[in-house]
């Protein structure tokens, strides 16, 4: 299954957990990943360019830090401009039809902070909810996503241990069944 990982860190080399799983994916095959903010430093989107991504990969991840419990401005103006009328949804679309989609992120906050009873109030089910009903309006498979949490606690152990946890759960996550 080919997989496109779609990073979208407005500082990826800043980054302790993003640029780690971006290491660790490096080494692995079937994987293409694509900085969004690398090759859009001017946010000018190449839309067909980047349908012609998504066509030639079965799953797409999108990799990013949580942002005031939202995507980084960046994804949010790509799937704006690349999930277009009559190619991701609409009633001659059919270039979306089937694909994986699925979300790797990183949270400052503890698990125990993304919970009903926490200091965010809502788990990252709920959060993600907007990509999930994304995936099913253009008729994809929503995945369960990967997170890793309290990213300020850094260790080499915990990165490694993270970045090894990312990539397996990547070979072995299944769509979750339809409620």
């Amino acid at each position: 299954m080919k997989t496109l990982i779609i990073v979208t860190h407005p500082n990826l080399e800043a980054s302790n957990w993003n640029k780690a799983w971006v290491e660790e994916l490096k080494k692995q095959s079937d994987i293409t990943i694509h900085d969004l903010y690398k090759e859009y430093p001017d946010e000018r989107i190449d839309v067909q360019r980047e349908q012609r991504l998504v066509e030639a990969h079965d799953r797409i991840i999108f990799q990013y830090p949580l942002y005031w419990y939202s995507t980084p401005p960046l994804l949010k103006k790509w799937f704006d401009a690349v999930l277009l009328y009559n190619w991701a949804y609409g009633p001659e679309a059919d270039k979306t039809t089937g694909k994986q989609i699925g979300v790797a992120i990183s949270t400052y906050g503890t698990a125990e902070s993304y919970q009903p009873t926490g200091s965010n109030r809502y788990t990252l089910d709920q959060i993600l909810a907007p990509v999930q009903a994304l995936a099913r309006f253009i008729s994809a498979v929503y995945l369960p996503h990967f997170a890793v949490n309290d990213t300020s606690d850094v260790t080499p152990e915990r990165l490694a241990q993270s970045s090894k946890d990312y990539v397996r759960h990547l070979m072995t996550v299944q769509p979750a069944a339809e409620a």
